[in-house]
Order: structure tokens, then sequence, then C-alpha cells
């Protein structure tokens, strides 16, 4: 069996990248250093992705998007472009530094994830969410700090 990906010709890779099978990698997207795509992720056209990400698989990242260094992208998560469908006038969602998407969690066009913010799992997140917060639900909404995150993640990794 051949496995195949789509990566654009257009595509800038940074080095240490790894795209696992059956992705999509589309037009004009820049990939920093250290970045793992997951199988059967679909990376749309005019995407900037940072330096370390993990995007797991199945995810969909739209055109226009922004995604920062050091950002976990859970399995299928899916990130719009279009507020109004179908409207020709599309833009992406940002995803800043040190972020954490939660498995198949939605995120809305033109959403801005702050910098070490948290979107749990399943989340459907309408509104941008602040630096440092953690937000939880349908539709999302700040649920504690990411201090408090991070010390709930350390207590359960010691149980």
């Amino acid at each position: 069996m051949t496995v195949t990906n789509f990566i654009s010709e257009k595509t800038r890779i940074g080095k240490n990248v790894r795209i696992w099978h059956f992705a999509y990698v589309g037009d004009d997207v820049e990939i920093g250093d250290n970045v793992k795509i997951g199988s059967l992720a679909h990376i749309d056209y005019n995407v900037k992705i940072g330096e370390n990400t993990k995007i797991e698989g199945q995810a969909y990242v739209p055109p226009l998007s922004r995604i920062g260094k050091n950002v976990f992208i859970g399995p299928a998560a899916v990130l719009t472009n279009d507020p109004y469908p179908m409207c020709d006038k599309m833009v992406g969602v940002t995803i800043d530094d040190g972020a954490i998407i939660g498995a198949r969690s939605v995120i809305k066009a033109g959403v801005r994830i702050g910098e070490n913010s948290v979107v749990a799992m399943g989340a459907v997140v309408t509104r941008d969410v602040p630096d440092n917060t953690v937000v939880i639900g349908v539709p999302a909404t700040i649920r504690y700090t990411r201090e408090e995150y991070d010390k709930k993640q350390r207590k359960w990794k010691e149980d």
C-alpha cells in the first residue's frame, strides 16, 4: 500500500517537521521548525504555524489562520474561517503561543485564543479567549486560570 500526503510545492517547511499519513497541506503555508502534523489533518492555504507546535490527526485548520509557537491542537479540532456561511469574506482563527486546543473543540472564525490559554475538549468557542484562561462548555465560558489548570494537571500526574 502506498501512503500519500498532499503537500503543496508552495509550502515552506522548517527543520525537523513531521507530517503523518494522509495529511493535506495547502498553498502558501509556513510551517516552523519541529512541528508535528497528524494523520488526516487538513491545513488549508495561507496558514502560518509556529515552531514546536503539534496538530493531532483529523484536525482542520482553515485558510488565513495563524498558529503560534508551542501550541497543541487536539484530535479532530475544527477551526473555522467563515462566520456567516456561505460568504466570500473570510477571516482565520488566531491561536497565540502556548495555547492548548482540546479534542473535538470548534472555534469560530475571527476568534483569538490568548497566549497560554486552554480550550477544553468539545468546547465551542464563539468569542475571544483572554491570555492564561481556561474555557469549557457550549458555548465556551471561562472556568479558571491557566495557573489553576497547571496545578490540577500536576496533581493528576502525582495521583
